[in-house]
């Protein structure tokens, strides 16, 4: 279909649906703006309120089989808005492999009251059913999904369940489990998730609720499914024009029948003006439930009969005084709120306490207001790009611990600042900060293996990650995108006016393991379906895509490749063919099964070493560089020589401690059978050196403590053997952070003559 058509027949749509409040499906390319369901079989449902689009024909991210929802994006006056989801369906087991043999999607209901559609797909053995239903008028999408073991075996454990991953702008996490990344939903003071920004929110309700994963980006339900036993989850998505959660709490009441009652009043500044769009929070045991973004200076709130406290604030705005309130079912009561302070701006400049040259730097608000409102103001702020070492912070006023940090914590020490903003202009701030340590001058050079952009359900313009890359003190840029290279090119450029070296990688992301491969060639782009590929098929394409490195990312998580192997559903099995396994910050607890695997690789004489990264989405609330690859380079930087620095062991990964061996990882070692020698290492930590440990074949072969945690130090390992083998190094610092390394392979000389 060609645009002008598309165009014509979505207005012709939209009006209608907007005159007789009528719902319709489209087959073909979604008109939502920026939307994934591209082929000529996907369904878009739109009616006024809000519009959503099937993945019918196209690939559904994260290795997820066709027939889900894709693209979710509201409708005001008859314009739709931008596509806000990544992907926002069923999940049958966490987020494990996804064994898939078939898909049909049928619709049920074409309208103009209702539109079915029904998605049939297999998980193993098990058949899932998934119902979406939208109705005239209606902002809500109700999904619908039931799953039939038709095997002979119990499952057992299962996190069956929504989930919701936002493309862009918030996440509000289930009220009263802010902070859980995953676990029992005890304490949610509602079943509820709400992604937002300014212009729209999308809110996934889940009454099934009792489990959370990915920081309430997934609501499960833990369960047993016996032998041809069935279970049904239902849920609504919830999609509005704008950022306020007042429809939400609405919706909740109704639907749950709640007892209820109103708050309303006025929200002014202390000189007097009205906000134009006062927000007003209300908490509920001391948590965080809800907010109204209100106008004119009033706001109106419905809320649960109980027990709040609210206070008032705005874009960059101070918080009000809190007031208390006791809602009561079927009446209403005024609370207005007039002491706010009008928005203050600060000025940081940061340099370099030896010569005062700039330095990049992240900025954190570690004491003071912090608007939980994601659109009224920041926590975390960077240093400009073109402007290095300047930030210019809009920020409400109040009384403020700064934490100022360049190096990432592993170059120099952070600094706290203390200050008070005051409304008006912009307060300049200069912060020096001196750099302990130089590992470049030594040949290391450090990056973060595993960092994305804004591609899926990743929210970090290439922009912004340059930015966060450059603070934490990272040597080489990064990117590795879900199956997409497209900010690449940004990326390359913005690394050569910054005058540093730039790696571009792509995640591979079948459901069965997730691969890093880089350094892709000029222009390289995806020529597979990674939902469809075998493992064979993955390893082809990253070589045939340029790469010189292929990670197994997360190898022991749910869907990691190794994890897949022991359940015996990565497709084709092992294939010795990938070069690097990876520590990931973000699943810390499984380095120990990382190492241990390496070093049963090791022990075989197989290289395969280690790679590191920290898997950051979003630079504003994860941190890049929190832990990296640190790899030895003899000449020019570039992304080839990093990658093959790292795929011959001259390397090592680090959560905070530095290393520079006397004998370099990834070598071998020609010792004397029963005779001495020694392997020598500096180390230097900002927190300090607390420990250091010598690994041989698995074990712990020699440790030394530094009782007094300096901040560099020496150590000499005197060592004998008789056997060919090899040594590897932990490393701890006063923080409890650690460092891992390559081997250095030890054999054995022939007699002497």
């Amino acid at each position: 279909m060609g645009t002008t058509a598309r165009v014509v027949l979505l207005g012709a749509l939209t009006g209608l649906a907007a005159a007789h409040a009528a719902v319709r499906v489209l087959t073909g390319p979604t008109p939502i703006p920026g939307g994934d369901a591209r082929a000529a079989g996907d369904l878009t449902v739109i009616n006024e309120k809000l519009a959503f689009a099937l993945a019918v024909e196209s690939a559904v991210p994260f290795g997820v089989p066709r027939g889900a929802i894709v693209d979710v994006a509201p409708v005001s006056h008859g314009h739709i808005g931008r596509d806000r989801v990544a992907f926002a369906d069923f999940i049958p087991n966490n987020w494990s492999a996804w064994p898939n043999t078939y898909q049909h999607v049928d619709i049920l209901e074409r309208g103009p009251r209702q539109v079915r559609i029904r998605a049939v797909r297999d998980w193993g053995k098990v058949n899932i059913v998934t119902v979406y239903s939208l109705t005239a008028s209606s902002d809500q999408v109700e999904i619908r999904t039931t799953m039939t073991n038709g095997g002979d075996e119990t499952l057992t454990d299962l996190l069956s369940g929504l989930t919701l991953w936002p493309r862009s702008g918030f996440l509000f996490a289930v009220p009263g489990l802010a902070g859980v990344s995953e676990g029992k939903a005890d304490g949610a003071l509602a079943d509820r998730v709400v992604a937002y920004d300014a212009g729209w929110a999308i809110t996934l309700h889940a009454p099934y609720l009792d489990h959370i994963g990915s920081a309430s980006r997934d609501l499960f339900q833990l369960h047993t499914l016996q032998p041809h036993q069935s279970r049904s989850f239902t849920g609504w998505l919830q999609v509005g024009s704008s950022g306020d959660l007042a429809p939400v709490v609405r919706a909740e009441i109704e639907r749950r029948q709640l007892p209820s009652g109103t708050v309303r009043g006025a929200v002014g500044s202390r000189d007097g003006k009205a906000l134009g769009q006062p927000v007003v929070v209300a908490e509920r045991d001391g948590k965080p439930y809800a907010w109204v973004v209100g106008h004119g200076g009033a706001y109106h709130l419905r809320l649960p009969a109980g027990e709040y406290a609210l206070y008032a604030t705005g874009r960059n705005y101070s918080r009000s005084a809190p007031a208390s309130v006791n809602v009561r079912d079927g009446t209403g009561q005024v609370r207005d709120f007039h002491d706010l302070d009008s928005p203050g701006r600060l000025a940081f400049s940061v340099t370099d306490a030896r010569n005062g040259a700039a330095l990049d730097a992240r900025i954190v608000i570690t004491e003071g207001y912090q608007p939980l409102v994601g659109f009224l103001g920041g926590k975390t702020f960077f240093t400009q790009l073109g402007r290095k070492g300047h930030a210019d912070l809009p920020i409400a006023p109040g009384r403020y611990l700064f934490t100022v940090s360049s190096g990432g914590g592993f170059l120099a020490a952070d600094s706290q600042v203390r200050l008070a903003v005051a409304a008006g202009p912009a307060r300049q701030h200069r912060v020096a900060i001196t750099p302990l340590f130089d590992p470049p001058s030594r040949g290391w050079y450090c990056a973060d293996l595993h960092h994305h952009a804004d591609q899926a359900e990743a929210v970090t313009p290439p922009a912004d990650l340059a930015r966060s890359q450059l603070a934490a003190g990272l040597d080489l840029l990064f990117v590795s995108d879900h199956d997409s290279t497209v900010n690449l090119a940004v990326l390359q450029q913005i690394a050569g006016a910054r005058g540093v070296s730039f790696i571009p990688g792509i995640e591979l992301s079948p459901s069965w393991g997730h691969f890093n491969a880089y350094p892709l060639a000029s222009g390289a782009r995806l020529a597979i379906e990674t939902a469809t590929a075998t493992v064979d098929m993955i390893l082809k394409e990253a070589r045939r895509a340029g790469a010189t490195v292929v990670q197994v990312n997360h190898p022991f998580n749910p869907y990691g490749y190794f994890a897949s192997l022991k359940a015996g559903v990565a497709p084709g099995g092992f294939n010795p063919g990938f070069d690097l396994m990876e520590i990931n910050s973000s699943v810390p607890n499984d380095d120990p099964k990382v190492l241990a695997k390496l070093w049963e690789f090791w022990n075989a004489g197989q290289r395969y070493y280690l790679a590191a990264g920290s898997d950051t989405h979003d630079v504003w609330n994860d941190q890049s560089g929190r832990v990296r690859t640190f790899g030895h380079l003899d000449g020019r930087v570039s992304a080839q020589a990093f990658a093959q620095a790292l795929k011959a062991g001259h390397a090592y990964v680090s959560y905070g401690p530095l290393i520079f061996p006397s004998v370099m990882f990834g070598t071998q070692m020609q010792v004397v059978s029963g005779e001495p020698f020694t392997l020598a290492f500096d180390l230097a930590s900002v927190a300090g050196v607390s420990k250091a440990a010598l690994i041989s074949g698995g074990n712990l072969e020699v440790s030394r403590a530094f009782p007094d945690a300096p901040l560099t130090t020496h150590v000499d390992f005197m060592l004998t053997t008789n056997h060919a083998g090899w040594y590897a190094l932990e490393v701890e610092d006063q923080r409890g952070r650690k460092a891992y390394t390559d081997p250095v392979w030890v054999t054995i000389a022939p007699p002497r003559q």
